[in-house]
């Protein structure tokens, strides 16, 4: 398995695996995050790949006020439970540790609730997870 930033040629496989692991309106909210985190910080969308290049997991973090956020994750649902989810996290929290971010917080909105465990077991706790009315910029705009 491999992580590394997303590429232009990711694009349709990406958007695929997004199809198939969140629900439609997760979906639409995600595709609006990524393309205005791509916009303003594309080396914060990474990709997960198999040795032959197939897209298999994503995730998306974004920098808000000198935080970084873990906004979205995907793997494909027969590559979950390998590890990938853990691989994707701590490539980006290296990303966010590089640019010397204040703090690393988990967005836990309604679409991230089930795999909040995934970040406990990481060593992250509740005051991780950023709930909160004001969304993030790549959310809001």
């Amino acid at each position: 398995m491999q992580v590394r930033s997303f590429q232009l040629s990711d694009y349709r496989p990406l958007t695929q695996l997004l199809e198939t692991t969140l629900t439609e309106v997760c979906y639409e909210e995600t595709m609006e995050a990524f393309a205005r985190q791509l916009s303003w910080d594309s080396d914060l969308v990474l990709v997960a790949t198999t040795f032959n290049q197939e897209v298999v997991g994503m995730i998306i973090g974004t920098i808000d006020q000198n935080r970084g956020y873990y906004y979205r994750i995907a793997v494909h649902p027969e590559y979950q439970r390998q590890g990938i989810g853990k691989l994707l996290i701590g490539a980006l929290r290296q990303r966010f540790e590089q640019r010397n971010v204040s703090q690393i917080l988990i967005t836990a909105d309604e679409y991230n609730e089930p795999i909040l465990s995934l970040y406990e077991s990481m060593g992250y706790a509740a005051k991780d997870f950023f709930k909160s009315f004001q969304k993030l910029s790549i959310v809001a705009g």
